[in-house]
């Protein structure tokens, strides 16, 4: 076998699914930067040369001018899919986040756990792929002990890294500048530097949930319930009115090893068991999502009233448990953290193109050919007086029978020609929006944005062009897939991909995981079957050579990139929570079923073999590895280990040149 010169390549750690062998004197664009590299780049945040007082109306703030391709408002879940996949795919993406902290719902400012089309494990393997699955199975290992600021960290981290992508924390939108129905340029305040900034980009991305940008811009939006005439909505209300869902602040709570007496604050509301007729407080270290207001309000203007009360009903609830005597058990328990944002669910939908109804969602997506990614939480309504009306139940869910497409059609606006938005604030019916509102669906939405971001900016077209030109959807859809994006009714069709065209063999399977499973174009087995998956028994005895899988061209191939996507366990849920009764369903660790230890081999023409990687530690699902380009006949993806499985699973493998 020959042997790789050290000097020109290099094996990067499995700390991201987008993990790398590259040349090292020629880093390629996703690789992540070095703190000289992240500090030269943050100077441009507050330039030496800028001076305060260039804008007459502020005069103690500084002007500073960027410029990108791509700009996105909001640092939610579906905010940071939407930057960080735009910018993997080549776009100078800036990132305007108002708070210190990336994550919206899901930070630790307000501790929100990330469910998506999988419901709670009531649909298994539908957990979603691509970045969040790639967060998520990382916070997994590296954050066992289920520290929320550690969350907020990766995110972070995540985003700092991108070489492609400028973040400006503490930082609000507050107006744009448009000229024929497109904008031009937003400004956007960061009172804590006193600067304010000038954004430039070619595509707009409102991820702020409250569609801010939108707003200032002069796109067409709708707030409050449609009528059940209006799209003929079974689950609607009989008359249309101004209300929406409700927010809520969270709490957590500690068992201590002695009593914790606790005393409310005098403004606390006195709660009794009659308000909890619907509302259980049997677990204390984390509740309660039903503790909700707002949505009789309006959830924007009036969220300070909002946070008070929330406050008032959060401290209220813990003083019933404590001190009520209905719950003796509670002796030892203690407060932990009080959140001081309410999580909001709702306020203004965007209008697209496309506006999604419950018939698209239960039938109507089946019709549609513009899907970018998939829903499946079930319908999921509030009442809008939230615990204000103790005689209702605090939900209605209606079970959706499988998961759906989200239309790209419904993620830009049908009047500003280049904004597009991702996140609860998507072109729906307010009854659509409550099964797409959960971020894991916003999350793969956001992804879904980004990528079409960054193709609209690099062929200088609008989102409408793209969607409506099928050539340029298609490869949309493919290059979602590529990055694990799971679509409904879509699969793998690129035709870069050399591997469609190899011979593929395995040292064996288990029966009815046959090796060419990896060339169905498809990443998921949904029922529980491997007609999607390689599977292969691993060795009994220690030193053994683990199962191999080939693939075999009749004549050679120029490659520089093998991708492979992993077994990562789509049937068990995968999220962050501060509730014990959900983490106990959760491996916080690296997912049993992925192959931990791997290699792989090129084989030449002339009878030798290169080794290309060897990777020890894998966690994540999707791998990329990219070299100097290499003329094969074969390839070997060798499995050595795993985090547990008695078997190697696979389900994709690619090759591109």
């Amino acid at each position: 076998m020959k042997n790789i010169d050290r000097r020109k390549f290099m094996s990067v750690s499995t700390l991201a699914g987008y993990s790398l062998i590259v040349r090292a004197e020629s880093p390629l664009s996703s690789e992540t930067r070095n703190h000289s590299q992240i500090g030269e780049a943050l100077s441009i945040l507050a330039p030496e040369s800028t001076q305060p007082g260039s804008v007459t109306a502020e005069p103690n703030m500084t002007l500073v001018n960027l410029q990108g391709d791509v700009l996105v408002a909001g640092g939610g879940m579906a905010g940071v899919c939407a930057a960080i996949s735009a910018a993997r795919h080549g776009a100078k993406v800036i990132l305007v986040q108002d708070r210190s902290r990336l994550g919206g719902n899901a930070s630790s400012e307000i501790k929100m756990h990330i469910v998506g089309a999988d419901n709670h494990g009531a649909r298994p393997h539908w957990r979603e792929g691509g970045l969040i699955e790639e967060f998520r199975l990382e916070d997994a290992v590296r954050n066992s002990h289920r520290a929320y600021e550690l969350w907020d960290l990766l995110l972070y981290d995540k985003c700092i890294s991108e070489p492609n992508l400028t973040l400006l924390l503490d930082t609000s939108v507050y107006s744009t500048s448009l000229k024929s129905g497109k904008i031009e340029s937003v400004m956007a305040r960061c009172d804590k530097t006193e600067h304010l900034y000038r954004i430039s980009a070619q595509i707009f991305c409102d991820c702020t949930g409250d569609s801010r940008l939108a707003l200032e811009a002069g796109a067409e939006y709708r707030m409050g319930r449609e009528s059940v005439r209006e799209f003929g909505e079974s689950l609607a209300p009989e008359l249309r009115d101004s209300r929406t869902q409700g927010s809520s602040i969270l709490f957590t709570a500690r068992k201590h090893d002695r009593p914790m007496p606790y005393r409310p604050p005098q403004w606390a509301r006195k709660i009794t068991r009659d308000h909890l007729e619907h509302r259980p407080t049997n677990s204390w270290e984390y509740g309660y999502w039903w503790i909700e207001l707002g949505g009789a309000h309006h959830t924007i203007r009036d969220n300070e009233l909002l946070r008070f009360e929330l406050l008032s009903v959060v401290l209220g609830t813990w003083d019933y448990i404590k001190n009520s005597g209905a719950h003796p058990s509670s002796a030892n328990w203690a407060l932990e953290s009080v959140g001081m944002i309410p999580g909001k669910r709702e306020s203004r939908r965007i209008m697209g193109d496309v506006l999604q109804t419950q018939k698209i969602l239960e039938t109507g997506w089946r019709e549609m050919t513009d899907g970018v990614a998939i829903g499946g939480w079930n319908f999921d309504d509030h009442p809008p007086e939230g615990f204000d009306a103790p005689e209702k139940p605090p939900f209605r869910s209606i079970k959706l029978e499988e998961p759906y497409n989200i239309s790209l059609g419904a993620l830009y606006s049908r009047n500003i020609s280049n904004l597009m938005m991702a996140g609860r604030n998507i072109s729906n019916s307010h009854v659509a929006f409550s099964s797409t509102r959960v971020m894991a669906t916003c999350s793969a939405i956001g992804q879904a944005v980004g990528t079409a971001a960054a193709q609209c900016a690099a062929a200088n077209v609008s989102p409408r062009e793209l969607r409506n030109d099928q050539a340029k959807l298609f490869r949309l859809q493919q290059t979602l897939l590529r990055d694990d994006q799971t679509i409904r009714k879509v699969k793998n069709e690129d035709s870069n991909d050399l591997a469609r065209k190899a011979r593929v063999t395995a040292s064996g399977y288990v029966e009815g995981a046959a090796p060419t499973h990896v060339l169905t174009g498809r990443t998921r087995d949904v029922d529980g079957g491997t007609r999607n998956r390689w599977l292969a028994l691993m060795p009994h005895a220690v030193g053994q050579s683990g199962p191999w899988l080939d693939l075999t061209w009749n004549t050679p191939q120029l490659i520089r990139e093998i991708q492979i996507t992993f077994d990562t366990g789509f049937q068990r849920e995968l999220t962050l929570s501060a509730s014990d009764s959900v983490t106990r369903r959760v491996v916080r660790a690296p997912q049993p079923e992925t192959v931990s230890d791997y290699s792989l081999t090129a084989f030449l023409s002339d009878g030798e073999s290169v080794e290309l990687a060897s990777i020890t530690g894998n966690f994540q699902r999707l791998r990329r590895h990219r070299f100097e380009p290499i003329r094969v006949t074969r390839i070997r993806l060798q499995v050595h280990s795993t985090n547990g499985a008695k078997e190697a699973r696979v389900y994709e493998v690619r090759c591109y040149a």
